[in-house]
């Protein structure tokens, strides 16, 4: 399959393939594509965002039966086969012969990459050694200075995962506050993002720059739908006094605020509108457990607003509408506002 019919059959499953480079289309046409066909005849739909609990049992399934079929002793070797020189070829022979791209995501509806890092992400013992020493900090800041940002360089010469030691070391590398956000502060946050959103506007669609520049107020903010996709670690820098996580939190809390105040979301006849739209598109799920929820698309059934926000009008509505909360199970929570709180918001509309 050429590249640009690749690239347009993943467009259906996958609305921000044309942000994907060439190399990994690539990768995708022969790992996902069938799977992901398959998938839409069984009616599921292609995810993103938070594995579910129901996925990570399916993952660990998958590496534990890999592993059966295939003799390889540890998932460590399957998942991080440099970590053992010796067994390399070995090992590569193996998941080559088995199909281990198939067998690691079957019955998982996601991009294969994700699940493989999903799976190294469960898998590698490195990823559970509890805080750094100072000792630990104090190599980091030693490594990174000798190979920059190799961190799986990093990662193997410290015995923690990539992961682990890039996030550590962003919250290191300069004096943080964790204090409350100063006003000048959170003035360098907004001006970050509205200048990285003003280059990836200027990419997707360069006629909706012009509408940025003369924003001198925040409307601009409803393109609330690029938060996930931003660069925070350049955000970071460009605030100078926070790490990245804590840029991105603060980042979400402005959106909530700013999304919902003036937009009446919660108010009159929309209010009650949007109550039901919640409780019946939590009904539709049929999820059994918080987790299973995909908040960020649920978030459309009421409205450009972050899924932080739709969560805690789930737990406002649970609380003030469900007797002895606390003793029910999520599903039955749902079941108890579709059954009883819906017809009484529906009389009300």
């Amino acid at each position: 399959m050429d590249l640009d019919t690749a690239r347009q059959e993943l467009e259906e499953f996958i609305p921000h393939v044309k942000n994907i480079s060439d190399s990994s289309i690539k990768k995708m046409a022969g790992r996902d594509l069938m799977r992901f066909k398959e998938f839409k005849k069984q009616g599921i739909a292609v995810k993103f965002g938070r594995f579910t609990q129901k996925e990570n049992k399916q993952i660990q399934k998958n590496v534990e039966q890999f592993l059966s079929l295939t003799g390889i002793d540890s998932a460590e070797k399957l998942l991080f086969t440099s970590r053992y020189p010796e067994d390399k070829d070995t090992i590569h022979r193996l998941k080559t012969e088995h199909h281990f791209c198939e067998k690691i995501s079957e019955g998982i509806p996601r991009p294969w990459r994700l699940i493989y890092y999903r799976a190294r992400k469960m898998f590698d013992p490195n990823n559970y050694k509890g805080r750094y020493t100072k000792e630990e900090k104090e190599k980091l800041k030693k490594y990174q200075a000798l190979h920059g940002n190799d961190w799986k360089k990093i990662s193997e010469l410290m015995s923690r995962s990539n992961l682990s030691v890039a996030m550590k070391f962003s919250e290191i590398k300069s004096a943080i506050n964790y204090g409350p956000w100063t006003k000048e502060e959170t003035q360098k946050l907004m001006y970050a993002v509205k200048e990285v959103m003003r280059r990836k506007l200027k990419t997707e669609n360069p006629s909706s720059v012009s509408s940025l520049e003369q924003s001198n107020t925040d409307p601009w903010i409803d393109r609330e739908k690029l938060y996930q996709q931003l660069p925070w670690t350049e955000i970071e820098t460009k605030v100078g006094s926070r790490y990245w996580r804590q840029c991105k939190q603060k980042w979400n809390s402005i959106l909530t605020s700013k999304l919902t105040r003036g937009q009446q979301l919660y108010r009159g006849t929309n209010g009650l509108q949007a109550k039901i739209n919640l409780i019946k598109r939590l009904y539709e799920t049929k999820a059994e457990d918080a987790s299973e929820v995909n908040w960020d698309e649920l978030s459309n059934a009421i409205g450009d607003v972050p899924r932080a926000y739709v969560q805690a009008k789930f737990y406002r509505l649970k609380v003030s509408s469900v007797p002895l909360w606390k003793r029910k199970t999520f599903s039955e929570i749902i079941d108890y506002l579709y059954e009883k709180k819906l017809p009484e918001l529906e009389e009300n509309l």
